[in-house]
């Protein structure tokens, strides 16, 4: 156990508040100029969607590096899988309990769940040891760029595209539609050199307060006797994962369902693979350990179910909202039991 005195058990409680601080406010604002960057470049909506939710993912994959490169793999593994079923929860849930309703496109649910379930299912295997990092970093590189290929196409030129008709239509429509959402959602005004210098700047905060806040949380977790696994996947990942789950609330009462689902799923699947997987096969990591391996399989699980709730409901309603909800609630009970 370690121990820390009054004055410096406050000095790091105050740190880790202050970087926590810093951290969401440097992404946001890195999130609102990569978007005019990424305007300016005369890339399509969701390819500039995709960068701002990478964007808006810095802290939580800056958090979870930083814990694996350290030798912490329970903290850097509960970042990653502990942030996605928090998002599911904050993005989807909690928006559609806000909402009261979240409409989505069934040809939108399918594009983006069909991806985001597969990775989550990867993230299982990887935890398990079923899968070696090298094969589930190789899975998920080809759904990743097999997705972003898709989502970066004209859905014009979607429509002639040499496959079944029927599916061609689905996929042209789904990609459409998406676009609609998230060109509305987004800052297309193009940017400059300030806003490529600003862009910068803020990434090396958001980089510099969360490899900081998650030392000072992991020397918290370890003073209070926490687990790591409670400490990352419950504390830093829903610490690190607000500005997303702020951004969807927003998104829901514009009742702009389609952007929010691509944020919430986009996010994830950029945690996954950019957060965990590539790091896993740099520092070795063949194991996740139990834990590791209940937190993937419930967030993978928390996936798969909302996605059924949205496709079978054309979108989530307050009582699926609840459910989802429910379901993150109860994965933080079990790690707070064992």
């Amino acid at each position: 156990m370690v121990t820390m005195g009054t004055a410096s058990i406050l000095g790091v409680w105050a740190t880790a508040v202050l970087a926590t601080v810093v951290s969401l406010g440097a992404s946001a604002v890195l999130v609102a100029r990569l978007e005019r960057v990424a305007a300016r470049l005369g890339l399509r909506e969701a390819t500039l969607g995709l960068l701002a939710a990478l964007a808006a993912d810095g802290p939580e994959i800056t958090a979870a590096l930083t814990g694996l490169l350290r030798g912490d793999h329970a903290i850097g593994v509960g970042v990653v899988v502990g942030s996605n079923a928090f998002n599911l929860a904050a993005l989807l849930g909690l928006a559609a309990l806000r909402a009261g309703r979240i409409r989505f496109h069934r040809d939108v649910v399918v594009l983006t769940g069909s991806a985001g379930s597969v990775l989550a299912v990867v993230a299982v295997g990887a935890a398990t040891g079923a899968l070696p990092p090298g094969v589930a970093l190789g899975l998920a590189t080809l759904v990743f760029a097999a997705y972003l290929a898709v989502s970066s196409v004209h859905p014009a030129t979607l429509g002639r595209a040499p496959l079944p008709r029927r599916f061609r239509a689905n996929l042209a429509r789904a990609v459409a539609d998406e676009e609609a959402e998230l060109a509305a959602a987004l800052d297309l005004a193009p940017g400059g050199p300030a806003d490529a210098v600003v862009s910068g700047l803020a990434l090396a905060v958001v980089i510099g307060a969360s490899s900081l806040l998650e030392h000072q949380a992991s020397s918290l977790g370890a003073h209070y006797r926490v687990p790591g696994i409670l400490v990352g996947g419950v504390v830093l990942a829903a610490a690190t994962s607000l500005p997303n789950a702020l951004s969807a609330l927003r998104l829901a009462r514009r009742g702009r369902g389609s952007a929010v689902l691509s944020t919430a799923l986009n996010s994830n699947a950029l945690n996954l693979f950019a957060g965990l997987l590539v790091p896993a096969v740099v520092v070795g990591l063949g194991s996740y350990g139990p834990s590791g391996v209940l937190v993937a399989s419930w967030s993978a699980a928390l996936t798969v179910g909302a996605l059924l709730l949205a496709y079978g409901g054309r979108g989530l309603g307050r009582p699926a909202g609840a459910a989802v909800v429910v379901g993150y609630l109860g994965l933080v009970v079990v790690l707070a039991w064992r």
